[in-house]
Parts: C-alpha cells; structure tokens; sequence
C-alpha cells in the first residue's frame, strides 16, 4: 500500500469553530493563546459575504484552516453532490485550507437532502462507487482529501468488508486518507455490541491525518436496550481519552480535534477540553 503523508495541520489540538466563539478565538489569535488551528463546516460559509466571512478571513491570518465538510454525499447513488462540490472548491480557493476532509456516508436522494450522514453499505459495489467520486472530489478541488469512518446504529446484512478493510481499501485505491474519529468508533462498537479497543487498533495510523474526538450520549431505545448516539453534545467521555491516549502511543503526534456541536459550551470550556487532548500529545503512555 502506498501510503500518503499529512502534514498540513499541525500535531495538536484544534477545535471547531462556532459562530458564539468568532469574538473570543479572534482575541487568542491576536494575543498568541489560540488553539493550534479551527475546523470549520464549509456549508456555512457557502454565501458571497457578510458576518461570517469577516470572521473567518480575520482569524484565518492567524490560524490554520480545517474544511470539515457535511454535505458532498458521495455514496448518494448520483454521486457527490455538484453544486456543493463547486461551493466547496470556490471557497477553498477563497481560503486556501490546511485539510480538507468528508465522510463516509451518504445524505442525497433524487428529490431530497437529508438532515444526516447515512450509512452505507460495506459492499464491493459501493466500494467502487466511493472511489470513483473520492477522485471526482479530489480531481476538482486538485487536493488529497480526508473521509471520516461513520457512527453506525444498525449494519447491514451481508457486508462483503468490515469498516476498517474498507477504509484502507478506499485510501489505496483512491489516494485519500483517513480522518480518524475515535468517538464514532466507540458509538458504532457499543451499538453493533463490539469492543472499541481492538476496532481502533486495526486502523493503520500511517493513513490518518487528522483525529476527531468528542462526547456522546447513551438513551435507552424503544425495545428495552440502550443506544449510543453521536450528539456532540457534552464533554469527551474518559473512555474516549483513553482510546486517544493508546492511539497516540502507537501512531505518534497527529492534529486532534474536539467537537461540541450541539449545547456549544462557552470558549473556556471548549479551550479546556482541546487542553487535554494537548497533554496527551505532549506525553504519550509509553513516553
């Protein structure tokens, strides 16, 4: 397997930028306390101007950009959506991003757009399908890319690949890496009734260039059970940083991000979560 090298973010901590945040993370930048680097959803900025434009070309001067994009849907069966895609390359030329990543998964119909990343099927045919629009998306964008490994509720019956297979089946053949989400690995391991910890260490480090994590919540369902649902809503969980930490040990320094999408904490507390994924890259478990 060739295997492709990601350096453009740097190996720390990073968080996603809010509109709530845009005053407090301008003020860290210009005094030099600022995260390492901010994801951003592109979607977001897709107008010509105004508020959100103003905030981000003021702390793009100071930090570096991720492109944390939700809405290509490339396993939608038309492929990867071509006005996003167009949207996406037009303001990746406007700000010149660090990482530009998506996931695996698929949000089109042929009348519709669905509020969520759906899942695929581990097949040989979707397989086929997500290379070929992973290099349509490159292709334009003229730049490797990420795909993120899904948060999974249900399988599908008759998968011909496990999740991991398939993904570094996609990066050989495509030439994309991999955007490591240790939160969604822990969510799909307690949905699907697996263990997290040999899951996350079947992924081969070397195709990661970038690492989410984040918090999530467990419900019980409507059949008696319990249900993990990736909500981004709450602190990291301590399994989840442990799972950082053993995935550092192995694989070394990568940019690690924290998530908080939903009850967004004020810029304090998400400063202090992104601090601890920063102590565990400066002192690796077996360091």
């Amino acid at each position: 397997m060739a295997i492709p090298l990601f350096s453009s973010l740097p190996a720390h901590a990073g968080i996603g930028l809010k509109p709530q945040h845009y005053a407090d993370a301008l003020a860290a930048a210009e005094q030099g306390t600022a995260p390492a680097w901010a994801e951003v959803h592109p979607q977001n900025y897709f107008g010509a101007g105004g508020p959100p434009h103003r905030w981000l070309t003021a702390i793009a001067e100071h930090l570096p950009l991720s492109f944390h994009s939700v809405g290509l849907s490339m396993g939608s069966a038309a492929g990867a959506d071509r006005d996003e895609l167009e949207a996406l390359a037009a303001l990746c030329d406007r700000y010149m991003p660090a990482m530009v990543s998506d996931h695996l998964s698929w949000s089109n119909g042929p009348d519709d757009k669905f509020p969520d990343l759906l899942p695929i099927p581990y097949s040989h045919a979707a397989l086929d399908h997500f290379v070929a629009e992973v290099g349509r998306v490159q292709d334009r964008l003229r730049r490797t890319m990420l795909i993120e490994n899904p948060s999974r509720y249900l399988a599908y019956a008759g998968d011909h690949w496990g999740e991991v297979d398939f993904l570094h089946e996609l990066c050989r053949r495509s030439g994309c890496g991999l955007l490591l989400d240790i939160n969604n690995v822990e969510v799909s391991a307690f949905n699907l009734g697996q263990d997290a910890a040999p899951w996350l260490a079947a992924f081969d480090s070397r195709l990661v260039g970038e690492v989410h994590v984040a918090g999530h919540a467990v419900k019980d369902d409507d059949m008696g059970g319990r249900i993990a649902i990736d909500d981004h809503g709450s602190p990291v969980r301590a399994s989840c940083w442990d799972l950082l930490a053993s995935f550092l040990d192995r694989a070394g320094p990568k940019p690690v991000l924290v998530e908080w999408d939903t009850d967004v904490p004020d810029y304090a507390m998400l400063m202090a979560e992104a601090a601890k994924a920063d102590v565990l890259l400066r002192e690796p478990v077996g360091a």
